[in-house]
């Protein structure tokens, strides 16, 4: 995928119903307010490629930033360091819980009209699984 279709896809995820099970679906996994999306995955067989694929992925991240800013607006990396730590001593929603468990940082805006969050981030955590660029679209305000 390239980012247009990236973008395309976080459009289209803005207004896809929620589905009311969890599960997965036609770009990932999908839940009652939730939809994550595999923008880009690349298999974890190869060590020594892992910090070039997060490397890359990183690049590709800030790209649909650069986008996505461009129509709702600059905002600073969100955390999810913070938000994992936090779930130690609180009860964190389940889409940022289990964004921060996999990803470092991430860029999150509100979309305006649709009750909407976007999130846009690499899961950079853990070295024994596939990198992937994520995209969360949820109903559930960021922690």
């Amino acid at each position: 995928m390239n980012i247009a279709q990236h973008i395309a896809l976080i459009d289209e995820l803005c207004y896809r119903p929620f589905p009311a099970e969890h599960g997965p679906s036609d770009v990932g996994v999908s839940g009652p307010g939730r939809h994550t999306a595999v923008l880009e995955a690349a298999p974890d067989d190869d060590p020594a490629l892992h910090a070039v694929t997060i490397d890359q992925y990183e690049k590709d991240r800030d790209a649909v930033y650069e986008l996505l800013a461009s129509r709702w607006g600059d905002t600073p990396p969100y955390n999810l360091q913070t938000v994992l730590l936090r779930t130690e001593r609180e009860e964190i929603p389940r889409p940022w819980a289990e964004l921060s468990a996999c990803a470092s940082v991430a860029y999150v805006w509100e979309v305006e009209g649709t009750g909407r969050w976007v999130a846009v981030a690499v899961t950079d955590r853990d070295t024994s699984h596939e990198v992937r660029l994520l995209a969360l679209v949820t109903e559930t305000d960021p922690p």
